[in-house]
């Protein structure tokens, strides 16, 4: 379906300053240097004016003409606005050429009564907004465009195309402007005569190729779907997506609350047919007044249970602002990852290690899920470098622990460089010093040798001391690097133990 709104620009304007409803209005914009009205509203139209007038002489047409400079990204924004509405219809709706969207309705339909129910509803919607929509329904693009310029209805729909010989049939009488084309290749066609699209049903595709370039068989060969046309929707498709639609607008949480469980069930059905766990979810709620509430959630690990992801949503469905009644809810999965089979308690559904998967899905959803980390073993032997942070659920290269290593409790992001006092050097100090308070050794073990990674010829190897002060306090000191003549080894402290 092609959805064209060909007054957007003043429609725009109007809705931004309501006081031009009544007004000659036209959108202007510079070009060589000279002002001219790039579009215009139905009073300016019927008074004479057209897009390409130079402003001096439209003025000479219409004294009363109000104008404004034009604004591509405000109306461009308008439309990405309008194609983001139209996802309560389908998930692939994107814009197109020319104030207009494309929306793949392809399974979609039924579930509104059919194209022309669906083309119907939105046509009326639109129109509630303030909008001038004219649509048409093709079984390809380029042929939905077309009959949408050509018919200039509300709805238009064309019927099937069984064959190529029915495209052609349904598409000749178009006229030749519906290819979208370019200006000068259009210019270039019709003075040869070429006026529809029937018209160039005879030539031969190498030769208008030739003269005309490769532009004009691309379109005619897309629109009678003789080559596909993809359609780039406005936001990525999701894998798994769960709608309805209310009979009446929701207006309390609560009814918002049961339809999100209605459709995290449907939802949570899909992906275990497809073997697949939920990694993030949106929730969209249409309101009637074109707006759309959308809820953001994730999970710490790929998830299909229904209770778990309900929580995550309403722990954040205060920020739903239902307005004027919400009447299109939707639930997908924006991005899954594959989930195996899992036995499951028989006693607590959903069990086998689920509640802290639930918990990092809370706390994550609550602070971003990157500020929760889990420390895991990395291979280094520095103790700096053999611990990194990952993910909650993540594997490291590095499974397990290193075991016959005793370490402190809390390990100094940097070590502290201390004074120290050994009566030989190469023995354990019985006094250091550290932000100028000194702590008598009572007791020490060691030393415990450790280098770094071989290819870090630069690091000198370190000898670590557990020693223990007057106080029965614990220390991790080490000495960086060894006695040699006219060298006097640094001392820092790493770590304290419990």
């Amino acid at each position: 379906m092609n959805v064209w709104f060909p007054w957007l620009v003043s429609e725009r304007l109007v809705r931004r300053e309501p006081e031009l409803a009544k007004q000659v209005l036209a959108a202007i914009e510079e070009r060589r240097g000279r002002l001219v009205l790039a579009a215009v509203n139905r009073r300016a139209l019927h008074g004479g004016l057209k897009p390409g007038m130079v402003l001096a002489d439209a003025r000479a047409v219409q004294p009363t003409l109000q104008t404004r400079f034009v604004n591509a990204a405000a109306d461009r924004a308008a439309l990405v606005r309008l194609a983001s509405w139209a996802t309560r219809y389908t998930p692939w709706a994107g814009l197109a050429e020319g104030d207009s969207l494309f929306l793949d309705i392809s399974g979609c339909a039924h579930l509104f009564g059919g194209e022309a129910a669906l083309a119907a509803d939105l046509v009326a919607r639109l129109k509630g907004f303030g909008l001038t929509p004219l649509t048409a329904t093709a079984d390809t693009p380029g042929a939905a465009w077309a009959a949408c310029r050509a018919r200039q209805q509300e709805t238009a729909i064309l019927p099937p195309f069984d064959s190529l010989t029915d495209a052609m049939t349904a598409l000749k009488t178009f006229p030749l402007p519906t290819l979208r084309l370019p200006g000068d290749t259009l210019d270039s066609l019709t003075s040869f005569g070429l006026r529809t699209l029937g018209a160039l049903y005879p030539l031969e595709r190498r030769a208008l190729a030739e003269r005309f370039g490769a532009e004009p068989v691309q379109r005619l060969d897309q629109a009678l779907g003789v080559v596909d046309e993809p359609i780039s929707p406005i936001a990525p498709v999701p894998a798994h997506e769960a709608r309805v639609a209310c009979l009446e607008p929701l207006m309390t949480r609560d009814g918002v609350e049961t339809g999100l469980r209605t459709l995290l069930d449907e939802l949570c059905r899909s992906l275990t047919q497809s073997g697949q766990g939920a990694r993030q979810l949106t929730l969209a709620c249409h309101r009637v007044d074109g707006t759309t509430a959308r809820i953001h959630v994730g999970t710490s690990r790929p998830s299909r249970w229904v209770e778990p992801l309900f929580r995550l949503f309403a722990e954040k469905l205060d920020e739903v602002n239902p307005g004027f009644g919400i009447e299109v809810v939707t639930v997908s999965a924006t991005r899954v990852e594959a989930l195996k089979p899992a036995q499951e308690n028989w006693q607590v559904k959903g069990g086998g290690g689920a509640g802290l998967a639930e918990l990092v899905d809370r706390l994550g959803n609550r602070f971003g899920f990157g500020r929760i980390t889990r420390p895991t073993p990395r291979q280094s032997w520095l103790p700096e470098r053999a611990v990194e942070d990952a993910a909650p659920f993540s594997s490291s290269a590095a499974t397990e622990w290193p075991a016959g290593r005793e370490r402190p409790l809390r390990l100094l992001a940097v070590p502290e460089p201390v004074e120290t006092m050994a009566p030989v050097p190469d023995d354990p100090p019985v006094l250091f010093r550290r932000h100028g308070k000194a702590y008598r050794v009572k007791a020490a073990d060691g030393p415990e040798r450790l280098e770094g990674e071989w290819w870090l010829k630069d690091e000198p190897p370190r000898d670590y001391y557990q020693v223990e002060d007057e106080e029965g306090r614990r220390y991790w000191l080490y000495r960086q690097g060894l006695y040699d003549a006219g060298v006097q080894p640094r001392w820092f402290l790493h770590g304290v133990f419990a």
